[in-house]
């Protein structure tokens, strides 16, 4: 098998991942399963990634990188104020966490996940890192560093995305829109704007 059909086929059988986790969710991603969706032998997967975790690892680097594009694509239409960054880094989490439910799950069971794997770190802490700059240059001074706040706000706005997919915050909060809750959460981390 020639290095571009080795690299053909797991790119297929990563594929068959993702529209599984799309169609069903996380809990049906065997290594069976995937195989099958992808029309190959229950075995062929293992030739390819040695363990379901390393395939399982592929899949969710996959949505790191479609969660870190929509990212970008949110900032670059803000420039100019880190704050308003945060705002659409924040709508872009929270549309992807709610459009992509199963990738979204995924991407943060790191019991389920091998992240020093196929570059799932390299994928992921850029991510945290855009955060923790567009947090120290939005925040006031304070006595915690950049990072800290950034953990924080990501927390929260985890926190949001779950609640708010489970249908938790609406009927807790009476709330039908989800934009007043990731101005809270910025202010809550950030103070208000204009302070």
């Amino acid at each position: 098998m020639s290095d571009q059909d080795v690299a053909g086929l797991r790119a297929r059988l990563v594929q068959a991942g993702i529209d599984l986790l799309t169609e069903e969710g996380v809990q049906v991603l065997s290594l069976r399963e995937i195989a099958r969706r992808a029309g190959v032998s229950h075995g062929a997967p293992r030739r390819h990634f040695p363990t379901h975790l390393s395939l399982l690892s592929a899949i969710a680097r996959q949505g790191f990188a479609d969660l870190a594009d929509k990212v970008t694509a949110e900032l670059d239409a803000h420039q100019a104020d880190p704050r308003a960054q945060l705002m659409a880094l924040g709508r872009g989490y929270l549309d992807f966490a709610l459009t992509h439910p199963g990738m979204f799950e995924l991407m943060f069971r790191h019991d389920l996940l091998e992240s020093s794997h196929l570059g799932l770190r390299e994928t992921s802490l850029p991510l945290f890192q855009i955060l923790v700059d567009l947090v120290d240059r939005a925040q006031p001074p304070s006595d915690l560093p950049p990072p800290v706040i950034a953990g924080a706000l990501w927390s929260n706005l985890h926190g949001i995305a779950q609640l708010w997919r489970w249908g938790s915050l609406q009927l807790a909060t009476g709330a039908d829109d989800v934009e007043p809750l990731l101005r809270a959460a910025l202010d809550a981390h950030l103070g208000p704007v204009g302070r």
